[in-house]
């Protein structure tokens, strides 16, 4: 009798393994190629699962992009915070010279706002390298960039953005 409920119990167990392994092998079927489906090992489902997401590049919209193009000469806007968060990097690309020339002009000081954390950032002027941006003249095809004083950190990752640099002006602009 201990016999029988021995290899009765063995029974219900591989029976019960078998039954697992074959639904947990559904359930990764139904899942997206794609995306990764984040779960809990007992098997329910996170409130978090599946919204993993970093934060997206700067997209703008077709009007946005023909705007910056046909007026400034420049595309590929972008802010990142680099160096831990102590200096937020704006770099644009220039496709027409002649009309990016306010962006790298000297006396143009540029600045960054984030009304959210409401501040004003500045680019600083270091005693040996000078204004942390480049002034030279632009030449087409070529990416240019400015680095703006984040002291406190501020603007941080997700922030959106505003530049002035002139009469030149970027709003909505997400720092990655």
């Amino acid at each position: 009798m201990n016999r029988n409920t021995k290899s009765k119990g063995t029974l219900m167990l591989f029976a019960m393994v078998l039954g697992w392994s074959t639904s947990y092998s559904d359930a990764s079927a139904q899942s997206s190629p794609g995306k990764p489906e984040v779960s809990s090992p007992a098997g329910v489902k996170s409130a978090y699962a599946g919204r993993a997401r970093s934060y997206g590049r700067n997209r703008m919209t077709p009007k946005a992009r023909e705007y910056y193009t046909l007026r400034w000469g420049v595309d590929s806007l972008n802010v990142r915070s680099v160096e831990s968060g102590e200096i937020i990097r704006f770099t644009y690309r220039v496709l027409d010279p002649e009309k990016a020339q306010p962006l790298n002009e000297k006396r143009n000081e540029p600045s960054l706002i984030d009304p959210k954390a409401g501040v004003k950032l500045v680019i600083p002027s270091l005693e040996k390298v000078g204004k942390l941006r480049q002034s030279s003249s632009p030449e087409a095809g070529k990416v240019y960039w400015m680095a703006f004083s984040n002291k406190g950190r501020a603007v941080k990752r997700g922030d959106r953005v505003n530049v002035l640099i002139g009469s030149f002006q970027a709003n909505g602009l997400t720092v990655e």
